[in-house]
């Protein structure tokens, strides 16, 4: 399958992004909170969403670079839609995980003619304190330089046990990679969260939605996927599923999670 890395550059900032897929509709994948960029790992995405190649041609954003010191959600929002517009995406299929999801709603609340219909997983409309404090332990980490902690912390987090036991070893050769910029950069993505909240503007979401959760998520809880649920009043079509045992990253884990995405966009 043929994988395309570029960038995309505006008026006020830069994104990378990739492209794969040759099917006449479009999706929009918005990767949630990483340590480092989500592109060295194109490829396997890529091979991930296998089956929606056919039908569809995928993009996959990354954060823009140089970003500000303070970068809110919709600050976020805000770029991707203007990345989206300047690649002549009119009209797209917007899929977010965990942060990337918070993007994603916000797209469409924001900019609603930029959304057709909207995938959520394993993410929130509202971080009360309580709620950040997982994340809080990864922005401390960050801070102090120690990759290899913040990597253990992150893996431990999003993953059940068993797959964090067969992933360590992987998570401390990721680690050895990590700049002080990635740092730096993973900080201000990860502060972003704090104080997030737009449950009162998710009556403003028209399009179909479907909202994936997992009932253990460590990061965000289950009752945020409930939440999300409860407030799309005007929703043109609301479909929600919960898993079991996959964790925060059900959207990596779960063998039937693209199936269920293809079947909900078709």
């Amino acid at each position: 399958m043929s994988v395309v890395l570029d960038t995309v550059k505006t008026d006020d900032f830069v994104m990378d992004y990739c492209r794969f897929g040759c099917g006449k509709g479009t999706i929009v994948i918005i990767p949630g909170l990483s340590v480092q960029s989500v592109m060295p790992s194109a490829r396997a995405i890529a091979q991930a969403y296998e089956i929606l190649t056919d039908d569809y041609t995928l993009y996959v954003f990354d954060r823009r670079k140089d970003n500000p010191e303070s970068y809110c959600i919709a600050d976020m929002a805000r770029d991707t839609a203007k990345a989206m517009r300047s690649l002549g995406l009119e009209k797209a299929n917007v899929f977010g995980a965990s942060q990337g999801g918070m993007i994603a709603m916000s797209m469409a609340i924001m900019y609603p003619d930029l959304v057709e219909k909207l995938v959520l997983a394993s993410t929130s409309s509202c971080v009360t304190e309580t709620g950040f404090k997982t994340v809080e332990n990864w922005v401390s980490l960050a801070k102090t330089g120690d990759a290899h902690a913040l990597y253990d912390a992150f893996g431990k987090a999003i993953y059940p046990k068993a797959v964090y036991d067969q992933s360590k070893n992987l998570l401390s050769q990721a680690a050895e990679t990590v700049t002080e910029q990635d740092l730096k950069r993973f900080v201000v993505m990860a502060q972003a969260i704090r104080g997030f909240d737009i449950t009162a503007d998710l009556c403003k979401i028209k399009c179909p939605v479907l909202i994936i959760g997992s009932s253990d998520d460590a990061v965000l809880g289950s009752k945020a996927a409930e939440v999300i649920r409860d407030n799309l009043k005007n929703s043109a079509g609301c479909e929600y599923f919960m898993y079991e045992g996959y964790g925060h990253a059900v959207y990596d884990l779960a063998p039937d999670f693209h199936k269920r995405v293809y079947n909900f966009l078709k």
